[in-house]
């Protein structure tokens, strides 16, 4: 994951197992604002990592992929600091998507944001 976006915000993979995925990511210079609270985006780009990485791990790698394909999110409390959890499970496993509930909490499991991504199931082509 060195060189990317995930890197770059300081996100780390805490656990990864079928139809779930747990992620921390701090609450630094890199992931705040201009006002000194947790950017909306940092959040976002945390959610769908947690989707991206759910939903590769539940298809035929051989011969699927998966790309987001629609993310919202609602930012209910704001974080100056420290460092927050996003806990992502699978809602929907179809054919050609997925659906993806996310739910980002700080250190006392207060709900930070709140996610749901569209994650889209790609067929390699030969």
């Amino acid at each position: 994951m060195q060189d990317t976006l995930i890197a770059a915000l300081g996100i780390e993979l805490v656990q990864i197992e079928k139809g779930k995925v747990i992620a921390a990511m701090p609450v630094d210079g890199r992931t705040r604002q201009p006002f000194g609270i947790l950017h909306g985006g940092a959040s976002v780009a945390l959610a769908e990592t947690v989707a991206s990485v759910g939903a590769y791990e539940l298809v035929d790698k051989e011969t699927e992929v998966v790309a987001g394909l629609e993310i919202n999110a609602n930012h209910v409390r704001p974080k100056p600091d420290g460092m927050v959890t996003a806990v992502g499970t699978v809602l929907h496993k179809g054919k050609t998507t997925m659906v993806w509930d996310i739910k980002i909490t700080d250190e006392q499991d207060r709900l930070i944001c709140v996610s749901r991504c569209t994650m889209a199931i790609i067929k390699k082509k030969d």
